[in-house]
């Protein structure tokens, strides 16, 4: 099943799609409903809909898609071996993947308030290495008597309620002037997260899973309709079930959190290309610029590049006298 969002007639709808169209849940129930509800109740909630004479079908070329979810968080991770090989090269100027890489699947915090839905134009800050990234989020659904702590792999599989496309913009320079303070990324990917179409439900890709867990879908992107990057979602590091089980350690993941794969593999974002390419090819993002992503079983999202915006100065930081006490 697919779930989502959209915009009609100047409200807001969310519910199935349905074949070429969508229809809104019963009962005024909300995707956030649906998630803290869990997997194990959408058939019901799917007969209820199918039973229901009132309930009627918009196509969705007569709606916009929203993001398919708020999120409570997104986490991020980094997740494919190759992509941090390209990129430690675009950045170093020598690949090298860290020891510690392989301990654990490490992610960051990025921000749930910057999410945009495909069809909308992403608005970068002042940058001249606009990228994309490549990946699969899982997102979080309820599951009854877990309050979603100290997940073991296999448990963390069964939180996963579904995926969708997950495009983490990403202004490269500034990401590397922010990281070389030991912290980040943080403005470098402040500015947008795509989500979507829609979030297609767990159970959908039963038969693509394998027996350690690794999803084997095809993963895509386009710049302006050439494909510059393609993999399979089965060469993460670790399965999205270990993800969420390490994002649970000493923590808790709820309904609505997304979880990011990191960016895929051969071409998933354009530093890793940069990094083998020892230049700027393919060159930076520009306005104007259309990138689409096609995942199996999902979907495609596609959003181009708008201009950057006029933002207001910060001065630098102040040359302090370090005195202890109050003059």
């Amino acid at each position: 099943m697919r779930i989502a969002r959209w915009t009609h007639a100047g409200g807001i709808g969310e519910g199935f799609v349905i074949g070429d169209g969508v229809v809104a849940f019963p009962r005024g129930l909300t995707v956030a409903d649906v998630l803290a509800a869990g997997l194990a109740e959408l058939p019901a909630l799917a007969a209820e809909v199918e039973a229901d004479p009132a309930a009627s079908a918009l196509p969705l070329i007569e709606v916009e898609l929203l993001a398919p979810l708020v999120p409570a968080s997104v986490r991020d991770f980094v997740a494919f071996e190759e992509h941090v090989e390209g990129v430690t090269a675009s950045v170093d100027g020598a690949s090298h993947v860290a020891d510690e890489w392989y301990t654990y699947p490490t992610f960051y915090f990025t921000n749930p308030h910057s999410i945009i839905a495909t069809g909308e134009e992403v608005r970068p800050p002042a940058t001249e290495r606009l990228d994309f990234e490549l990946e699969v989020g899982a997102v979080i659904g309820g599951i009854e008597g877990s309050d979603g702590r100290d997940l073991t792999p296999a448990e963390g599989a069964a939180h996963i309620f579904g995926y969708t496309i997950f495009n983490d913009w990403s202004a490269r320079d500034v990401q590397g002037r922010e990281m070389k303070v030991r912290l980040g990324p943080a403005k470098g990917k402040d500015f947008a997260t795509t989500l979507g179409p829609w979030i297609t439900t767990a159970d959908e890709f039963g038969g693509l899973v394998d027996d350690e867990g690794f999803l084997a879908i095809r993963v895509e992107v386009f710049v302006n309709g050439e494909r510059v990057g393609h993999d399979l979602l089965s060469n993460m590091g670790w399965p999205f079930g270990e993800l969420v089980a390490y994002a649970s350690r000493d923590s808790r993941v709820v309904p609505g959190d997304v979880l990011g794969s990191g960016t895929a593999g051969n071409g998933g974002c354009l530093a890793e290309l940069w990094g083998r390419a020892g230049e700027l090819t393919p060159p930076p993002l520009a306005a104007g610029d259309e990138v689409v992503m096609r995942v199996e079983g999902i979907g495609e999202i596609r959003n181009t590049v708008g201009r950057a915006r006029p933002v207001p100065g910060i001065p630098p930081a102040r040359t302090r006298s370090r005195a202890r006490e109050r003059l």
